[in-house]
């Protein structure tokens, strides 16, 4: 079986690999993660997945390695929200947000020595009206400081949620079912395909 290597740093990402039962190791693949001029916000987080992957997969000798890389974007009205510089620029985010949806974007890449495949997910999230006194607070928590868009909907900020269409592990950084399927595809299991009861 091919041996699975997550080129991400996100605890999210390896929460969400372990919860559907899947063995890996973590790199690290640093990479440039700014847009292209007038770069589509699909686009970007599937070069950013696949750069991820590649830059991790460059890493190993191993004729059987396979590497996953992930990347996550917050899109409103067509622009990508980073995350933040400062305090300033997360309270601005949050305000652009506030009783607005947005779209999430997901995408993975799995490359091994021999080909390289992506999923991309789209998820819209609902906000309600954010007051700038929960906003200065949420800032204060220290969650939204490395969080595309400046929020962690697994977080403190799930309060903020007022409905979401799509899939909800996709928005805190992992598709799951479309990564189980490509996993599948590359000779990976993930639990339903463990010892035990295969009928």
């Amino acid at each position: 079986m091919p041996q699975l290597h997550l080129a991400s740093g996100s605890p999210r990402r390896r929460e969400l690999l372990t919860q559907i039962g899947v063995p890996f190791t973590v790199l690290s693949a640093q990479i440039d993660e700014t847009p292209l001029p007038n770069e589509p916000a699909v686009a970007y987080v599937e070069r950013l997945a696949r750069g991820k992957a590649e830059a991790g997969l460059a890493q190993l000798s191993d004729d059987d390695a396979c590497v996953m890389g992930a990347d996550t974007a917050v899109v409103l009205d067509g622009r990508i929200l980073g995350k933040p510089v400062d305090e300033a620029d997360a309270l601005a985010m949050l305000a652009a947000l506030s009783g607005r949806e947005h779209e999430v974007l997901t995408s993975i890449a799995l490359i091994d020595r021999q080909r390289c495949e992506t999923r991309t997910v789209s998820s819209r999230v609902r906000f309600r009206s954010i007051a700038t006194h929960e906003a200065k607070a949420y800032w204060a928590s220290g969650e939204p400081r490395d969080k595309a868009g400046s929020y962690a909907i697994q977080g403190l900020a799930a309060i903020f949620v007022e409905g979401l269409q799509g899939s909800y592990s996709a928005v805190v950084g992992l598709p799951l079912c479309e990564t189980a399927e490509l996993l599948g595809r590359f000779g990976i299991p993930c639990w339903q395909c463990l010892e035990g009861d295969k009928s």
